[in-house]
């Protein structure tokens, strides 16, 4: 995250933003959820930047990964540290503000605003806890829909993401594609390989072991510290790569020598320790069990993604990272793979980074280099639509 990879000097923050909040609680806006669940009221926390056209067409939605949240871009007031994806939201940025209106919602499940297992139960008057219901990416869209829908926009100029984000560009498509006029899902999959659904058990089954979890039920009493720190610790390495880790950290000690017992005794592992450490302090840890369990659900592989012999009006760019060994170049190739044989316009990019998964929130160079040309083209065709000359 250290790098400072900014496009050109000049670049400018947006500045000082509010996070913003809508709860839909008509019982007509109940999500009815993949479950087969009815859920509501909801609650959504979000951000926007830029200005919304008169036409309302120049209106993107970004979508976060795993432990994102709605802050992506400027500052909240009397803080220090820029939204998630500062360095690619702003004027003359991939996501231009001085073109584009900006959107990005926490996801339901999460902690950040939105509803989600820490939200009180309107009917207990307590935190969900376990008591909330297993949702979906697919959930996830949908509550975002309503959000879409309560900005009056009837289509977005592109919706996209990293990560889990992808997973929901890719959801977008597949559930509302009237409403989508191009799609970047970058460093995603179609859906989880084993081994990724492997890593997420392996941090839920670590929040789950801490006896402090207490089946979920942990809200204003110990927090499972512990076993959030090492899911965060084991979901860490997994989003580097061998080779950054080796410049980073190669076997440097934090002292002189060995210590010869189980403390600290190299950098990478103090480093993990502080990655865990700072993850409890602003993460619930049935947060965490609820989205990765909705990552490993996601599924929209084969036709459920593009079905064949219907007409889509959508362009797609899909990246991935070399490095990337959580989710590895395959699985985007796979995507443009689905997409080029259903005769959709899509352009796939692999970028030579290093730094393994993180790259989507590092390399903002490359990326910028690939999303605003792209952006440009979508918006000059979605102009030329609204006026009829397409």
């Amino acid at each position: 995250m250290e790098k400072k990879n900014l496009v050109n000097p000049e670049d400018k923050n947006i500045g000082i933003v509010e996070t913003k909040y809508v709860t839909f609680d008509d019982p007509a806006d109940q999500l009815v959820l993949e479950s087969g669940q009815k859920f509501g009221p909801i609650t959504l926390a979000y951000e926007t930047y830029g200005k919304l056209n008169k036409n309302k067409t120049n209106a993107i939605l970004i979508a976060h990964a795993l432990s994102g949240d709605a802050h992506a871009a400027g500052y909240l007031q009397g803080d220090n540290d820029p939204g998630w994806w500062d360095n690619m939201i702003g004027p003359h940025k991939a996501f231009d503000t001085d073109k584009y209106f900006i959107i990005c919602s926490n996801v339901i499940g999460g902690c950040k605003g939105s509803t989600g297992p820490s939200s009180v139960n309107p009917k207990t008057g307590k935190p969900f806890g376990l008591d909330f219901p297993i949702i979906t990416v697919s959930d996830m869209v949908k509550a975002q829909k309503k959000l879409i829908d309560y900005l009056d926009i009837k289509r977005l100029l592109c919706v996209a993401g990293g990560s889990m984000g992808g997973m929901q560009v890719l959801q977008w498509a597949v559930s509302y594609p009237e409403m989508v006029a191009s799609a970047i899902p970058i460093a995603s999959t179609m859906k989880h390989s084993p081994q990724q659904i492997a890593f997420d058990e392996v941090g839920r089954q670590a929040v789950m072991a801490d006896p402090a979890w207490n089946q979920g039920n942990y809200y204003g009493k110990e927090f499972p510290e512990k076993g959030l720190a090492v899911a965060r610790m084991i979901g860490h390495i997994t989003y580097m790569s061998d080779q950054s880790m080796e410049e980073k950290f190669s076997r440097k000690l934090k002292d002189k020598d060995y210590t010869f017992s189980f403390r600290q005794d190299f950098e990478v592992e103090g480093y993990l320790r502080y990655r865990g450490d700072s993850f409890v302090k602003r993460f619930d840890a049935n947060s965490y069990l609820y989205i990765t369990k909705a990552m490993d659900y996601f599924d929209v592989s084969g036709d459920k993604f593009i079905q064949w012999n219907k007409k889509y009006d959508m362009n797609f760019l899909v990246i991935s990272f070399k490095s990337d060994w959580l989710y590895p170049s395959y699985q985007s190739r796979e995507i443009a793979h689905q997409l080029k044989m259903k005769g959709i316009d899509v352009t796939y990019c692999e970028i030579r980074s290093t730094y393994g998964h993180d790259a989507f929130l590092l390399e903002v160079a490359d990326e910028t280099n690939l999303i605003r040309p792209f952006l440009e083209k979508v918006n000059s065709i979605s102009e030329k639509s609204s006026k009829g000359l397409k």
